[in-house]
Order: C-alpha cells, then structure tokens, then sequence
C-alpha cells in the first residue's frame, strides 16, 4: 500500500510539472502577443522637430536600436522588409503612421494613419485607422500609400508613390510652424 502511494504521489507531482510547464508556455505565448500590441495616445504624438529625421521625415520608436533599423530602411529604401512594430513616421505635424502587427490592420500591412489636432496644448486625434481621408487631398491615405506597398506602405521620392503638394522647402517650413514645438 505504501509502495502504491508513492507511485501515486510522484505521478501527482510529475502530473502538477506538466501543468505548470505548459501553464508558464501559455502565459509565455501571451505575453510575447501581447508585447506586439500597441496603445498609441494623443501623448505619443509631440513637437515634430524633437524627432531625429531621414531626409524630411521624422521618426519615433521607444526602442533606440528599433529607431536606428527604421531610420536605416528609410534611409536605404530597403524594399521587401518591414519597419518595426512601433515605429512612427511623421512628414508634416498634423499626420503620422504607426507601424502595428499586420494582422490589425492587414491592408496596410499593419499600418495606422492618424490625422492630428495640433495646438500649443499638444495633439489631439481627429480620425485614425487604414482609412482615413487625406484632408488636404481629399483621399485616403492608403490610395497614395498602396503604389509604395514594396517598401511597406512608405512613400518617399521613387517609391511609386504620387507627388505630395509641397517640395522640401514648404515641408521644412510646415515642420518648423509646429505649434507645438516651444524651444525652436
């Protein structure tokens, strides 16, 4: 009997092993997903010229060596590879784009458009998600973002995208007009 209880009791324990190991996998695999998830606020939006920039875009990633890959594929046109989940791209003060997971937003390959409220109290989100309206053009972001789908979604100058209204000189002067910028 004694011999019979022990059997039952380390099976028990190898049995409780198992269940921890795969209840640890488990809570492993969330938090992993969940490290992917994104909360973008008005507070992740803040004076475009404190933003380091490739050309005329400015970038954002709370992961320094994330900024340095997304700046790199920016700055190569690296085609055929995604920025980072995180990454945050910036032409004029009043839009942006966030890189999400593609499974949320699969037809931007996880791309979010955000057009933005500024004022000098900060950023105010007027419409965001992958269909939002181009105010000053009319269209949505993706219909000029869409020819550029080989280089993520990202236009810039060869990228297949159309021309914008505005050469680099209005773009460094709309960055520049940022009101909520007070230091520059």
């Amino acid at each position: 009997m004694h011999q019979f209880i022990n059997v039952c009791f380390y099976r028990a324990i190898r049995l409780g092993k198992q269940t921890l190991l795969a209840a640890g996998l488990g809570l492993f695999i969330l938090s992993s997903a969940s490290a992917q998830d994104l909360t973008i606020t008005e507070e992740a939006f803040g004076c475009i010229l404190d933003w380091p920039k490739v050309r005329n875009t400015r970038f954002q990633h709370s992961d320094p060596e994330k900024l340095k890959e997304a700046m790199r594929i920016f700055r190569d046109s690296v085609p055929d590879v995604e920025y980072p989940v995180g990454t945050i791209l910036q032409l004029v003060p009043f839009e942006a784009m966030v890189k999400h997971p593609r499974e949320k937003f699969p037809n931007t390959n996880g791309w979010e458009f955000f057009f933005l409220d500024i004022s000098k109290e900060g950023t105010k989100i007027a419409d965001r998600g992958d269909d939002v309206v181009n105010r000053s053009q009319g269209v949505t972001c993706l219909s000029c973002h869409q020819p550029a789908a080989r280089y993520d979604f990202v236009c810039e100058k060869g990228h297949g995208c159309a021309p914008i209204p505005f050469d680099d000189e209005k773009i460094a002067a709309i960055q520049k007009s940022d009101l909520r910028c007070k230091k520059h």
